[in-house]
């Protein structure tokens, strides 16, 4: 049994709040800084006509304090901060980040997993969605400050991508990917 006896706010901002909580669990005392965060929609994207997955290459600022680059390779992907379903915000992101236009009923969900369960827990419910070039209505790039690239990842590249550690390529990308290879590329 939990006993919460104390939340202090330590800090709040736009997209995190910075919490320490006092509580007892199994007989003991303890304290614990818990970040709380909005979950969020990822898309993993295959355009069947470039034989590619689609991803985005954008500047995090938490990585460039770890390793001096700050890029990382990620999927589409959104805060859920508006008052729409998940899946609706997926389809914004594809076509904000991407430029695809596709239909919710094109997204499907593979799953969903929580990330950083020591300090924030937030949960990512992954979709995919196949594309072609028709879909393809501009550049993508995101809003204005996200400095997003769009990158193709050739399909018979996909798993030497997985594993290059030269590149920060997010875990929520990297099991996406490899259930694409698990069950869409091999198994078509």
């Amino acid at each position: 049994m939990i006993d919460i006896k104390k939340i202090n706010t330590l800090c709040k901002g736009k997209f995190l709040e910075l919490k320490e909580v006092f509580y007892k669990y199994k007989d003991k005392d303890k304290r614990w800084e818990v970040c709380s965060s909005m979950d969020s929609v990822s898309v993993l994207i295959y355009d069947k006509d470039l034989d590619s997955i689609i991803l985005v290459k954008q500047f995090r600022l938490p990585v460039y304090l770890k390793n001096n680059d700050g890029f990382s390779y990620e999927l589409c992907a959104g805060l859920c901060d508006k008052r729409k379903s998940n899946i609706e915000i997926a389809k914004e992101e594809v076509l904000e980040e991407c430029g695809y236009d596709v239909e919710v009923n094109r997204l499907k969900k593979i799953t969903s997993t929580w990330a950083s369960v020591g300090t924030n827990a937030a949960n990512q419910t992954i979709y995919y969605v196949e594309v072609t070039q028709k879909d393809k209505v501009h550049n993508g790039g995101g809003l204005e400050d996200e400095d997003i690239e769009v990158v193709e990842v050739k399909s018979n590249e996909v798993e030497k991508f997985i594993f290059d550690e030269s590149i920060v390529l997010t875990p929520g990308a990297k099991f996406a990917l490899m259930w694409w290879l698990h069950y869409k590329k091999e198994r078509g």
